[in-house]
């Protein structure tokens, strides 16, 4: 017994989940995949008439967003470093622009967030009106954040599928130099890598965009939609962030 035991505490993939766990992006993304699948049973269950389970897992929603502000409240200043960074960096001009505006809107989006943290665990009581204004500016900011993301992602995407097909070209010709043909076949590997990654980052920004949009009353998608959106994109956003901490195998 004990054998099967330590076989299953030290099992390579309980190791990874620990150290994947460690991180707090890891338990953000983890955290965050819960919230949204319990935002979408929650719907599920009020639309079978079950109030009483509908109101646990609505708690459980309320309480997991709560402690995922607590997780974030240093972040707005990691992006304020990234507009720095991006305002410093060269590239191409309409990149840098929408690199730029978008970590503003993340920058404002998450700073008025931990704004209603302060009030939702109540260390500061914000008047009703008040509370309302700070979280729809959360959400303006953090609707615009995405919508800038996906217009980077976009220009980003057309720059890489050229710079592939002109590599596919030039590597195609006859008669190169020395090195020539190895050092284009690993530029094609970054590049298509970049792509990829591009284009998942487009999928969870189109997916994400609901949210905030129906939370400010542009779109009117039920909680279960958003639900399954929002577990979908943590899902893929924790797959990213699993194969950071531990490796692509």
């Amino acid at each position: 017994m004990a054998t099967i035991a330590s076989q299953v505490v030290l099992h390579p993939t309980v190791s990874q989940g620990l150290k994947y766990g460690g991180t707090t992006l890891g338990r953000d993304k983890a955290y965050r995949a819960i919230q949204y699948f319990a935002r979408f049973y929650a719907w599920f269950l009020l639309s079978r008439g079950e109030k009483e389970s509908a109101a646990r897992w609505n708690a459980l929603k309320t309480h997991l967003a709560t402690a995922r502000k607590l997780l974030r409240l240093g972040k707005p200043l990691e992006h304020l470093q990234a507009v720095l960074k991006a305002a410093l960096a060269s590239g191409p001009a309409g990149e840098q622009i929408t690199t730029i505006g978008r970590q503003i809107g993340y920058f404002g989006y998450l700073s008025f967030d931990a704004l209603v943290w302060v009030n939702a665990v109540k260390f500061y009581s914000f008047s009703p009106e008040t509370s309302t204004k700070i979280s729809k500016l959360a959400n303006r900011f953090w609707l615009a954040g995405i919508v800038l993301s996906i217009l980077n992602g976009a220009l980003k995407n057309v720059r890489l599928a050229k710079e592939g097909r002109r590599l596919k070209r030039s590597m195609a010709m006859p008669e190169k130099a020395v090195g020539q043909e190895a050092a284009e076949e690993t530029r094609l590997s970054t590049v298509l890598a970049s792509r990829d990654a591009t284009r998942q980052q487009l999928v969870i920004d189109l997916l994400d965009l609901w949210i905030p949009a129906t939370a400010l009353g542009i779109s009117s998608m039920n909680d279960g939609v958003l639900g399954i959106f929002g577990v979908i994109t943590s899902v893929m956003a924790g797959q990213k962030q699993w194969q950071s901490v531990n490796g692509k195998n």
